[in-house]
């Protein structure tokens, strides 16, 4: 059986019933510190943590953590009513779906905001081993620092993902009126730099 079949509806008409339930009104966008905010922090490693827990306002997002579920499906909405993806998909072999319901047969290379269906022309679940949804902090900042658990990455590799894949940019211009991540990209890249620089300790 079918996704679609499983709604009773053909597949379009389910998926924009879908994210309409994700319409919500925009208030004041939510906001991260600056390195700088932390220099009265004298002990580098206590400093350390700081920059890496205001980081986690956007790690811990529903804009991130949607697309890095502990299960295989992606989620949907945000903290409040946060739900499994609909209609039903599965991550596949390569986290972009299966062979009869890959992501690009929905999401496009841009966010299409008639329907609300979000789009980027790599749209994809997040690998098994980089989900982090119900992780502490801690759990979350000492994954990402594992190559074998992160894409295979350096710390360098990785503040360029953070700061600079567009992918990972979405999360800032969701549409729709979905709830964007808080602050700016270029914000939390500067926050994951300084971390590093400051010796990449994690919380506890």
């Amino acid at each position: 059986m079918n996704s679609a079949s499983r709604f009773g509806l053909p597949l379009s008409l389910a998926l924009v019933l879908t994210v309409l339930t994700d319409r919500h009104s925009a208030g004041q966008p939510a906001t991260i510190a600056t390195p700088e905010s932390f220099t009265n922090i004298s002990d580098e490693a206590a400093r350390s943590i700081a920059l890496f827990a205001e980081a986690g306002k956007v790690l811990t997002h529903p804009r991130c953590v949607n697309c890095h579920p502990a299960g295989d499906r992606p989620l949907q909405g945000n903290v409040e009513a946060r739900r499994l993806h609909q209609p039903p998909v599965a991550r596949g072999p390569d986290g972009h779906g299966t062979a009869s319901m890959r992501c690009a047969m929905c999401h496009k290379e841009a966010n299409y905001e008639p329907a609300g269906v979000p789009g980027h022309p790599h749209w994809h679940l997040a690998p098994r081993e980089m989900a982090w949804q119900n992780k502490t902090l801690g759990e979350i900042c000492v994954q990402i620092k594992d190559p074998a658990r992160n894409g295979g990455r350096s710390l360098e590799a990785l503040l360029g993902h953070m700061a600079s894949d567009s992918l990972v940019g979405w999360a800032w211009a969701p549409g729709f009126n979905r709830e964007p991540a808080p602050g700016t990209q270029k914000k939390f890249g500067d926050l994951i730099e300084a971390w590093m620089k400051t010796g990449a300790v994690c919380p506890s």
